[in-house]
């Protein structure tokens, strides 16, 4: 397939910036899901980026002697990827663990979270100062910004922490 013959040379890196564009932001939204085990996804994501990838690099090669289409590709790579981690925030896939640190308020903020509905577990610790509260509790990621406002509107001193977790089975989730 000769992309060349049917674009115009002065629209070809525009081409090859877009479709670089779209294939690294499926390849940044497929390693994610595939940390996330959503192998459906990933087979369709792989099969469309790496037929979109074989476009680009076709009009890349055909044309070396363009140097327009050489930086278009690298900056479509570079803005792709971003692209991907920005739907990939906006989607909100997968679910975090999230470790709070209060050495104030460790009996208002578990309650606070449990009368919004979320599953927590409180363990006692010492800090450089004292006795603190460890609360640890596990939530969608779409559910982790009305958390940690919960939690920094009772304690804004609070210490925060979130992984990224796979959950494998039972437990509390709320809905």
């Amino acid at each position: 397939m000769d992309l060349s013959l049917s674009i115009h040379p002065a629209w070809l890196p525009l081409v090859i910036f877009g479709l670089r564009v779209v294939d690294m932001s499926l390849d940044t939204l497929r390693v994610l899901l595939l940390v996330r085990g959503r192998r459906v996804a990933v087979w369709f994501l792989g099969f469309s980026q790496s037929a979109i990838w074989v476009v680009a690099i076709s009009a890349v090669l055909a044309h070396l002697d363009n140097a327009w289409n050489i930086l278009s590709y690298a900056a479509g790579f570079a803005t792709g990827t971003i692209v991907g981690m920005v739907i990939e925030e906006r989607l909100a896939l997968g679910h975090g663990h999230v470790r709070v640190i209060s050495s104030r308020q460790g009996t208002a903020v578990p309650e606070s979270l449990r009368s919004a509905g979320y599953a927590v577990t409180e363990l006692t610790g010492r800090g450089r100062d004292g006795t603190v509260s460890v609360l640890t509790t596990s939530v969608r990621r779409r559910d982790l910004d009305r958390l940690l406002r919960l939690v920094t509107g009772l304690d804004p001193s609070a210490f925060i922490t979130v992984e990224e977790i796979r959950p494998l089975s039972r437990g509390h989730w709320r809905s």
